[in-house]
């Protein structure tokens, strides 16, 4: 066994796997046996393997997606269930806001005419020019200074200033502006124009913006008076905001107005969505107002006042005509006065009615009141024997007539007829056995015909004068009140001191609307006045009869206010004036006051000047002639027949 190699041992290493096929590999040159699968060729040589990539699980990152997903659907859902239910009224309420808009149905304010129906006041068709400021920012226009171009172009169109235009175009916060009140329909024509020429531009060049497309205009109703000044005072004036200012539009304006409707609607770029529904409270038109005066009176009156005021270069001066039998005002004029459709060119001294807000002493035309209490109780007649000094020594005064004179015989009539303060002191103090008795049946007497009472008109700034009690008069005022001085009236009470003496002894109040018509267009007539008797018929046919002496003798003081054909009772008045602005007695209130035909009473009229500074400032040489051109006129649209019957005649002079 030693002559043999000894064994090899096999040197440990890694085992190869056993392919499944290889059974035993034949001997190198052997040929392949029959059915022997052909030798493969021997493999490259390889270096060691290299290891593979392994990819991370996507599943997390597809679960982090899906939970982001969920998240954000959560948060559209949450906030979608919050708009459509939870906020749903509120973001509706805010979206129709948006959309929109509500305005004023302006009511139709009812005319102001005269007692035929002639229109004294109307209205006609005029727009409020409105804007809306959010169509006017550089977002809506793409234009930086929208508002400043815009203004531009209405300014000349609007009268108004350019800067203040441009102020409202901007205003923050709001999608209404107004900028202008009550035009005419030309006006808004004049801006429709530019914006459909503006519109047109638009259409065709991309570099030109309609910068007025925000502009708007809601129908309305703008006062007009077809007169011009003619009764301005009674009427007054409506002012920027459609209420009225003074007169009876200030009066009555209530029921002028009527009821402003509403209506709200939806709009896109300032146009109206037909489509999109509306909601409509109808307004409601005024009451027609008929006024008692006539206007051809009233023109009469006017014409006769302002021609005297000019030719006297007085303050003011104003004329009453009144019905004696209704009480009702036929005219009541001032001068100077105002147009109404124009107040930038009236004085604020001349708006109102002085004829009702002036106080004033009224002179010798009040000493028919004091006559009318001598009469009523008795004290004397007309027939009774006055003597009148030169001078009359009363309290701490010495009284005088208006010129001097010889000792006056006179009859009561005659005090009345030759207007003597001196006599009429002398009568008022027959009124009782003592000058205190005297003076509180005078006072019972004044205030009986309605003086320092409201006349009843309950007319806007009415004054209802100035009338102490008897207690408080003065030494010098219980002379001078039994002649009209120390005794404040105003022009509508002095015609209704006559028209009382017309009327037979009862005062019918004053008034100056006849009625109204609603818009069913049913006429309903205005409450009847209240009538006080304040003497007997047989006192104011007395009284009547020594009215006419005044103008009827020759001794007279109003012969000027004769009328042909017809008889005439009336007074004159020269009383000293205090001036409002100092308080101090200047210049005169010149006054007539009458009525006609005296036998037959029908008309009223009155007549007062404050201040003539030319000419004659005597009431019988500068009012007479107004009453009688007034009253001339009245008769004759009134129709009134001439007298028949022959004046009294009382004998204004005895022989002592």
């Amino acid at each position: 066994m030693s002559d043999r190699e000894p064994p090899r041992r096999r040197v440990p290493g890694p085992s190869r796997p056993v392919r499944p096929d290889a059974r035993r590999r034949p001997a190198p040159g052997a040929r392949p046996g029959p059915g022997a699968r052909p030798a493969r060729r021997p493999a490259p040589a390889r270096g060691p393997a290299p290891r593979g990539i392994r990819l991370a699980s996507p599943r997390p990152r597809l679960r982090l997606v899906g939970v982001a997903l969920t998240l954000v659907m959560l948060a559209f859902v949450v906030r979608l269930l919050q708009v459509q239910a939870v906020d749903a009224s509120a973001y509706a309420a805010k979206a129709d806001q948006n959309r929109y808009v509500g305005r004023t149905l302006a009511a139709v304010r009812g005319e102001i005419t005269d007692r035929g129906g002639v229109e004294l006041a109307t209205s006609v068709d005029a727009y409020d020019i409105t804007a809306d400021p959010t169509l006017f920012t550089p977002e809506a226009t793409k234009t930086p200074d929208a508002p400043a171009q815009a203004a531009a172009l209405l300014a000349p169109i609007l009268g108004q200033d350019t800067a203040a235009l441009t102020a409202k175009l901007k205003t923050p916060h709001t999608r209404y502006v107004l900028l202008a009140h009550r035009q005419t329909p030309q006006v808004w024509n004049q801006i429709k124009d530019l914006k459909n020429t503006l519109a047109a531009k638009a259409g065709t060049d991309r570099n030109t913006v309609n910068v007025l497309a925000g502009v708007l205009a809601e129908p309305t109703s703008k006062r007009v008076y077809p007169n011009g000044d003619l009764a301005a005072g009674i009427l007054g004036w409506v002012n920027a905001d459609g209420k009225g200012g003074g007169g009876v539009e200030q009066q009555l304006n209530k029921e002028l107005a009527g009821r402003d409707g509403k209506i709200r609607y939806a709009q896109s770029g300032g146009r109206l969505v037909p489509t999109a529904g509306s909601a409509e409270t109808p307004a409601v038109a005024g009451t027609d107002v008929e006024l008692t005066i006539d206007r051809d009176i009233q023109w009469a009156a006017q014409n006769a006042i302002t021609e005297q005021v000019r030719k006297s270069k007085a303050d003011r001066g104003y004329v009453v005509v009144q019905d004696t039998r209704t009480g009702q005002i036929l005219a009541m004029a001032n001068s100077p006065g105002f147009d109404p459709n124009d107040l930038s060119r009236a004085s604020p001294a001349a708006l109102g009615n002085a004829a009702l807000q002036d106080a004033y002493e009224p002179g010798s035309t009040a000493k028919v009141m004091t006559m009318a209490a001598v009469l009523q109780e008795n004290a004397a007649t007309p027939m009774t024997h006055v003597t009148v000094p030169n001078r009359l020594h009363r309290g701490d005064r010495l009284f005088a007539d208006d010129i001097d004179h010889a000792t006056w015989y006179l009859t009561l009539n005659g005090v009345l007829a030759k207007s003597s303060n001196i006599g009429t002191i002398l009568a008022a103090g027959q009124l009782g056995k003592t000058q205190e008795a005297a003076n509180r049946v005078l006072y019972s007497y004044l205030r009986k015909f309605g003086v320092g009472e409201p006349t009843g008109l309950g007319f806007p700034g009415e004054t209802k004068g100035i009338l102490a009690p008897p207690g408080k008069w003065s030494t010098s005022q219980q002379y001078t009140i039994p002649f009209g001085q120390g005794v404040s009236i105003n022009a509508v009470q002095a015609a209704s001191v006559y028209s009382t003496i017309a009327n037979g002894g009862v005062r019918v109040e004053p008034t100056l609307v006849r009625g109204t018509k609603g818009p069913d267009g049913r006429f309903t007539p205005a409450p009847k006045p209240e009538e006080t008797r304040v003497v007997s018929a047989k006192t104011a046919k007395t009284l009547a009869e020594m009215l006419e002496s005044v103008v009827d003798d020759e001794q007279g003081t109003g012969i000027k206010a004769r009328i042909p054909g017809y008889r005439v009772a009336g007074k004159t008045g020269t009383a000293n004036r205090v001036d409002p602005a100092t308080g101090r007695y200047r210049g005169y209130t010149s006054s007539f006051a009458g009525f006609a035909p005296a036998d037959n009473p029908r008309v009223t009229v009155y007549c007062a000047i404050q201040n003539a500074t030319k000419g004659s400032y005597f009431g019988g040489q500068i009012c007479g002639p107004i009453f009688k051109q007034v009253m001339e006129f009245s008769l004759k649209t009134l129709q009134v027949p001439p007298t028949g019957a022959e004046a009294a005649n009382l004998p204004v002079t005895f022989t002592p």
